[in-house]
């Protein structure tokens, strides 16, 4: 067994022993998703990010997402905006609907946030970051987090002032990926960046990006020295990397790959989850997406999504899934499937 990496942090009232976080990713990490990851050592959960206009319309897709499990606790929403006013309001909704702390996104690349000057966008007006952080941790009574990238682009990095700025507003802790909003999501993360962040602030700081498995997890805790790792787009369709990351963390053994019935339990519960979340509808939808992501390199797969993607009758997905994912039994991953976030 290997020595122990990461010694875990406090947040508020809460020892996150277990410094593994599951980064929010919009359609995708909602509370069925996060229910299957959370068994795989994830020590804090993280929703999909919720626009605080969102907020104020009162939409009952607004309420869904930030509808939380009794088994997920600690739990962050996280919300996003520019105008304090709104901000404020959105972090006084997220506490009154449970969360254990309220996580603001400024890292956000989407166009469509970014025109709003909400997102990473904001990084661009430190003014604006400071006033609006200043307002949530005035507003709520739980720790409020935040979350950024490096800088708008390599000509304008400013993730050392940001963090400052941060932890001088009150912020609790920082989780910082690697990239520029200019970046998106091309190009390699700069952990050595995240690093730049934590030597700058005492407060507890996250590393995010390309993290794919145990060893780059590794990797980026010894470069930038981070308190924690969030692990993002590896866990489409493959939320066993979670138990590959916190084995590498914590100092346990790595887990062994699931065998093709262990799969398909997981992928049958996913399914089954979120139907009773959202209803068949959408979740014929959704699992066209994660069924598809569990699929990605293994035996047949081509053929599988092929047939799958095409097809709207809920039992005859579920029946479908099963034949494929039991048939999988003896043969080997044949593909390269990760991506990272």
């Amino acid at each position: 067994m290997n020595k122990r990496l990461l010694p875990g942090f406090r947040l508020g009232k809460y020892m996150i022993n277990d410094p593994l976080v599951l980064a929010p990713m919009a359609g995708i990490t909602d509370l069925p998703f996060r229910r299957i990851c959370k068994r795989f050592g994830v020590g804090l959960m993280v929703t999909e990010m919720i626009a605080s206009r969102a907020v104020d319309m009162g939409r009952e897709r607004t309420e869904r997402m930030a509808e939380l499990g009794a088994d997920e606790h600690p739990v962050s929403i996280q919300i996003a905006g520019s105008d304090p006013e709104f901000v404020t309001e959105a972090a006084r909704w997220a506490v009154g609907h449970g969360a254990d702390f309220v996580d603001i996104n400024m890292g956000c690349p989407v166009k469509k946030i970014c025109k709003q000057v909400a997102g990473s966008a904001m990084l661009r007006d430190e003014p604006l970051v400071a006033r609006v952080l200043e307002a949530v941790v005035a507003a709520v009574e739980v720790p409020v987090t935040l979350k950024i990238r490096t800088g708008w682009d390599d000509q304008s990095k400013n993730v050392e002032r940001i963090a400052r700025i941060a932890e001088a507003s009150g912020i609790q802790l920082l989780t910082v990926h690697g990239r520029t909003r200019a970046q998106m999501f091309h190009g390699h993360a700069c952990w050595e960046d995240i690093g730049r962040a934590k030597a700058a602030v005492s407060i507890p700081v996250i590393g995010n990006g390309d993290i794919i498995d145990g060893a780059s997890a590794r990797e980026m805790i010894r470069i930038s020295g981070c308190d924690g790792v969030m692990v993002g787009r590896a866990v489409q369709g493959n939320p066993w990397v979670l138990g590959e990351v916190y084995a590498a963390i914590t100092g346990r053994p790595i887990p062994e790959k699931p065998t093709a019935a262990e799969r398909w339990a997981v992928v049958d519960e996913h399914m089954q989850q979120l139907a009773a979340h959202h209803g068949i509808r959408t979740a014929s939808k959704l699992a066209r997406k994660h069924v598809l992501w569990y699929s990605k390199g293994q035996h047949g797969s081509a053929e599988f999504r092929q047939t799958f993607q095409t097809m709207t009758d809920w039992q005859q997905m579920l029946d479908v899934a099963a034949t494929y994912f039991l048939s999988l039994d003896g043969h080997e991953q044949i593909e390269e499937s990760q991506d990272a976030a």
